[in-house]
């Protein structure tokens, strides 16, 4: 069977990625289950498709194997496009998902309703050693909560609130979050083109 390398250490991420890509004709490989697990990838890129670029192919020359690797963030209208590529380290070195949400209340103390949108972006790449066979761009238009809502997802889920169902995606279960997520749209495009590059990844 083929085989195709999760190009990611976000344990949250590769159970969204693993539960997308159910079905796909192609043995899925985490980075843990390499022999030598690869020195971590580079995000020195100033956009999501840079970023994912960088990782895509820094896994895929690592391994040997056609590697697939995402870039994605949140982008907050009134802090001009913050915290986007840096959404994962928003708050330093030791960022987590709780210091994460709590800068961003900060961030957004005293911005009235109506003055809260955000959109999550996904950028995937899909490439061997050396080569990028596939990208696609995924997003997710959504406002920003005062407080936290919801037990499931990560990231910046809790406070991410979708007006058309009333809830946070930390508040709908994973299937109907891949059914409109930025992941899961970018993951839906990828996949849409995937059968026109498969017998390369038999090479990898």
């Amino acid at each position: 069977m083929k085989r195709l390398l999760l190009g990611s250490g976000n344990h949250a991420k590769l159970q969204e990625l693993r539960e997308i890509l159910a079905g796909l004709p192609v043995d899925l490989v985490t980075l843990n289950a390499l022999p030598v697990r690869p020195p971590e990838a580079p995000e020195t890129g100033d956009t999501f498709l840079a970023n994912a670029t960088q990782k895509a192919l820094h896994y895929a020359q690592h391994s040997g194997m056609a590697a697939l690797a995402d870039d994605s963030g949140l982008c907050v209208d009134a802090l001009g496009g913050a915290p986007g590529v840096i959404s994962a380290r928003w708050s330093g070195p030791a960022a987590t998902d709780a210091s994460n949400n709590a800068k961003l209340l900060r961030s957004l103390d005293g911005v009235p309703e109506g003055k809260r949108t955000a959109a999550y972006h996904a950028v995937i790449v899909l490439a061997l050693p050396g080569r990028v066979l596939l990208t696609a761009e995924g997003r997710c238009r959504g406002e920003i909560l005062r407080n936290p809502q919801g037990n499931t997802g990560f990231g910046y889920d809790p406070l991410f609130f979708l007006p058309n169902l009333g809830k946070t995606f930390a508040e709908i279960p994973p299937a109907q979050k891949h059914g409109i997520s930025h992941r899961g749209e970018a993951l839906r495009r990828l996949l849409a083109n995937l059968p026109e590059v498969l017998p390369l990844l038999e090479m990898s």
